[in-house]
């Protein structure tokens, strides 16, 4: 019987799926199995689009679909709890398996609280995460760096601190990710200063670090989160979809080491980008002032905020002049009412920095206040069911 917090190394008993999914294909059988046993309806996942640097959601209901997702895309920077919440109505009709980054878990539960997706009609498949590249500087570094063609690369994958690519010709080069983020390159920036690699708000978690002896590379490492997940993995396990073995004691000492590691490294970058004096949400707001007022109003930052989730935006109310009024730039007060509104739950996922057409560094804006909220009153957002220290007024002596 799984337990929550058991660990096993995976792999599919599909030939197929082990062969055409990452590492083993444990992913991809889980959905299928999902699917197939009826316990969900659709699976919403991402897969190639145009090519290796469009990834694109996709709603599936065929498990003989499934298939279609397996594999990474490290160039697939959407945060699917945005799908969730506005375009499947918070899942309130329908049961679905969600692939979720980190990001994209916290913000799924942070949904979840504010009684925008219903929890019970979710099962969230975590990914292990290192961080997304940015489509077009990524084809761009592509060609900078690494002398190839972007159009000849058939796949590419974080690997021990490096990205690498293998080409239509089977040529294989890599280079170390602090060298190309040194050089500007690399990681999208908000996913430099992220500290949550192993999204453990999921029902499970599931990536290759740990994974060491004759399996390396060839099988999958699932942790338990939720007794939700314990008991599908139990379930797919018993129906043969899966082919699981208990991991290599050094393998989990090594997975737990990748990650403190990949928090250092964004501890690094939060102090690169973070000011030490930061100050509360009203003085970093002023200090960024010149950038907020490359602002046009354009409202792209909320269409694209999957916590943005007001009826009638208050930003386009009938409301204060230094709200409604058409100047541009607009008052810091425009800035500082998203801000309040959206800053208590924030996961960092950078979609509102991605679309900005004034390159406004938002995601960054809004983490360091964010910080600054954690380091105050010790709340994490988006890794359980616990209450923003904002959203209630603790009395005095409490």
């Amino acid at each position: 019987m799984v337990q929550v917090n058991d660990m096993y190394y995976a792999l599919s008993s599909d030939e197929e799926i082990a062969e055409n999914g990452e590492c083993g294909g444990a992913v991809t059988a889980v959905l299928k199995f999902l699917l197939e046993e009826n316990i969900v309806d659709a699976v919403l996942a991402v897969k190639k689009g145009s090519d290796l640097y469009d990834a694109v959601p996709t709603l599936i209901t065929d498990p003989a679909d499934i298939i279609e997702s397996a594999g990474s895309l490290h160039c697939g920077t959407l945060n699917l709890a945005k799908v969730v919440g506005k375009y499947l109505d918070g899942a309130k009709d329908i049961k679905i398996a969600v692939t979720t980054k980190p990001c994209d878990a916290m913000t799924l539960r942070e949904l979840m609280k504010k009684d925008k997706v219903i929890q019970d009609n979710v099962v969230m498949v975590g990914l292990n995460c290192g961080g997304t590249l940015p489509p077009v500087r990524t084809r761009e570094m592509i060609e900078k760096f690494y002398e190839i063609d972007p159009e000849d690369v058939v796949k590419e994958e974080i690997a021990k601190g490096n990205f690498v690519i293998e080409t239509v010709d089977d040529e294989e080069k890599e280079i170390s990710i602090d060298v190309l983020e040194e050089e500007g390159y690399g990681r999208r920036s908000n996913c430099r200063r992220c500290e949550t690699n192993i999204p453990k708000m999921a029902d499970l978690a599931l990536g290759n670090w740990g994974v060491i002896g004759p399996l390396a590379g060839k099988a999958t490492f699932i942790e338990v989160f939720s007794q939700k997940g314990a008991d599908i993995l139990d379930k797919a396990i018993k129906a043969g979809a899966l082919t699981v073995q208990d991991p290599i004691p050094k393998g989990i000492e090594i997975r737990a080491t990748i990650d403190k590691a990949m928090v250092r490294l964004a501890k690094k970058w939060q102090g690169k980008d973070f000011q030490e004096n930061g100050g509360d949400l009203l003085s970093i707001v002023v200090r960024y002032q010149n950038e907020l007022d490359k602002c046009i109003k354009c409202f792209g930052c909320r269409e694209a905020c999957p916590l943005c989730y007001c009826t009638e935006c208050t930003l386009e109310a009938n409301g204060p002049e230094w709200i409604s009024k058409g100047e541009l730039p607009p008052s810091p007060m425009f800035h500082l009412e998203r801000l309040v509104h959206v800053i208590d739950s924030c996961t960092n996922c950078g979609q509102c920095e991605e679309v900005c057409p004034g390159e406004i560094p938002l995601a960054k804006i809004a983490h360091e206040i964010n910080s600054k909220l954690q380091e105050t009153h010790g709340y994490v957002r988006g890794t359980d069911d616990k209450k923003s220290p904002l959203s209630y007024f603790p009395m005095p002596g409490k």
